[in-house]
């Protein structure tokens, strides 16, 4: 094969070539689109995804009130996670930050407090009550 441009037939090119002016199409005949391009008309469109409405409200409140009411943002944060679930909303990771954050401050929370009854009851079975204070107290 030979690279000469005036060789007869010529080279296929690629692509999509129109008939040649003062063509007419038998009857009946509808030309067709080549392939990769869309049909214009007689199929309808694909659905597109709906768009989201908004972040979740719930999520942002789950996100503040776990800084200041754990137990409210971990509360709110589990609804949060079941409408964002449901409509498609966005927030899921201030969900889940709420979530964690209310989770892991009501963990300390529950720390601390189990360090300072256990401190008490040493305190108070070491005998420094009975000892220390009764002369205080005047008996």
């Amino acid at each position: 094969m030979s690279s000469d441009p005036n060789q007869y037939p010529p080279q296929y090119q690629g692509g999509y070539t129109p008939p040649p002016p003062g063509y007419t199409p038998a009857p009946g005949y509808e030309p067709q689109q080549p392939y990769g391009y869309a049909q214009q008309q007689g199929y309808p469109q694909p659905y597109a995804a709906p768009m989201p409405t908004g972040t979740n409200g719930l999520a942002i409140a789950s996100l503040v009130c776990s800084f200041f009411i754990p137990i409210v943002g971990v509360i709110l944060g589990h609804i949060a996670l079941n409408q964002i679930k449901q409509t498609g909303q966005e927030g899921h990771g201030l969900a889940v930050a709420g979530l964690v954050i209310g989770y892991s401050l009501i963990a300390l929370g529950l720390i601390i407090a189990c360090f300072y009854i256990i401190i008490i009851a040493a305190f108070l079975n070491s005998g420094a009550v009975t000892e220390g204070f009764l002369p205080l107290l005047g008996s």
